[in-house]
């Protein structure tokens, strides 16, 4: 899980100890990947508290530091020997199911990514990773370059299509985050409909 940033948005708040639905996100995402991969999530955060957010979870801050969504990564790939899963924290209501449709479509892939609705056309933070993308990221981060798909060139990339996503659940539900109070009210709003 990949919880690496400032939170500049949200004023510093560390995002993923908000609450939705009344369960913190955090504790809905740890949920979610565990139902698929069988063990707590690695926790990629700078925080000096994160190992107090959950004592379950191995934590590693970012192996390159202000390399922001990237680093966080590129952490998560270069401590997992196999293919890596990565969710950012913040989004409440990613599902195992869309996770597992992950795993099992990223066997032939590089990175593996959802399609999505959203300004790149896929979910660069819900994707599977493997071994295979840290070398390019590592140079592209040496270039300067922060873009999360900016090394997507240089391995292998699959993507799980839109309409499977779709059968899943609504992209745009799915791959919510909240960066700011005003995603935290959308978030709550989104709960609500959905109970």
């Amino acid at each position: 899980m990949l919880a690496g940033g400032a939170a500049r948005r949200y004023g510093g708040r560390p995002k993923g100890l908000l609450e939705v639905g009344g369960r913190r996100i955090l504790d809905r995402v740890v949920e979610a990947v565990q139902a698929v991969t069988g063990a707590p999530p690695l926790l990629v955060a700078n925080a000096a508290d994160a190992r107090a957010w959950r004592p379950d979870l191995r934590v590693e801050p970012d192996l390159l530091p202000g390399a922001g969504s990237l680093g966080g990564i590129l952490t998560a790939v270069a401590a997992a020997p196999t293919p890596a899963l990565c969710v950012a924290w913040d989004m409440p209501f990613v599902t195992a199911e869309l996770l597992a449709a992950l795993v099992a479509g990223s066997r032939d892939w590089d990175a593996f990514l959802p399609e999505s609705d959203g300004r790149r056309g896929v979910e660069p933070l819900c994707a599977v990773y493997g071994p295979a993308c840290r070398a390019p990221i590592e140079r592209q981060i040496a270039r300067g370059d922060l873009r999360a798909i900016g090394f997507h060139a240089d391995v292998r990339v699959g993507r799980l299509a839109l309409e499977r996503v779709r059968a899943l659940g609504e992209p745009e539900t799915l791959f919510f985050n909240v960066n700011t109070p005003d995603d935290l009210v959308r978030g709550e709003a989104l709960w609500r409909r959905r109970d």
